[in-house]
């Protein structure tokens, strides 16, 4: 199986470790392409907080990549494409092409993505968990992605991917300050 997931919470490192990843294939003759959903308004390349970037075709479907030749393919932030999806992810794998895939494993209720659950069930070669550092407590460990609107976090009432364009404020949390901010 040539799948590999990158997930996480916001700000851990999801893209960077895809750029760097597919950076070095602009100097080969290996066809690749790195997509991203349509609904990522925020660039029109992958980019990282670090400031590096990538060059991505922006996608509504991931059937939309079935129709290219790529042999090594990178799908960033996941999470905003259908679980139906997978299935072209299926087909992309019984061509033998490698797929690299990143995105946010759970939603703002720390429920994880039904796309991510169903690329697990894939049996992908390898998963790497990122983590980030919590922004309420500073440490090291956040598993979570909460967001808020106007300060206040919220907890229910909007889908599970909101649009990143500066309506809300997405913060990585670790598991102790995410229960407790959701209690209070």
């Amino acid at each position: 199986m040539n799948l590999t997931l990158i997930i996480g919470p916001m700000k851990s490192g999801k893209s960077l470790e895809m750029i760097s990843l597919f950076n070095h294939l602009q100097y080969t003759n290996i066809p690749f392409q790195v997509y991203q959903p349509i609904k990522d308004v925020r660039n029109e390349s992958m980019w990282s907080r670090t400031g590096l970037s990538i060059s991505c075709k922006k996608i509504s479907s991931l059937n939309d990549i079935l129709n290219e030749e790529a042999r090594v393919v990178g799908i960033d932030e996941v999470h905003m494409f259908d679980e139906k999806d997978v299935g072209a992810i299926k087909e992309l794998l019984n061509r033998d092409v490698k797929v690299f895939v990143s995105g946010l494993d759970m939603d703002y209720k720390g429920e994880m993505f039904g796309i991510v659950k169903k690329l697990m069930e894939l049996g992908p070669k390898e998963v790497k968990f990122k983590r980030s550092v919590c922004e309420i407590c500073k440490e090291p460990n956040a598993v979570y992605t909460s967001i808020f609107k106007d300060g206040k976090i919220i907890i229910d009432g909007v889908p599970s991917v909101v649009p990143e364009d500066g309506t809300y404020t997405y913060v990585p949390v670790c598991r102790k300050c995410f229960h407790n901010i959701r209690s209070n």
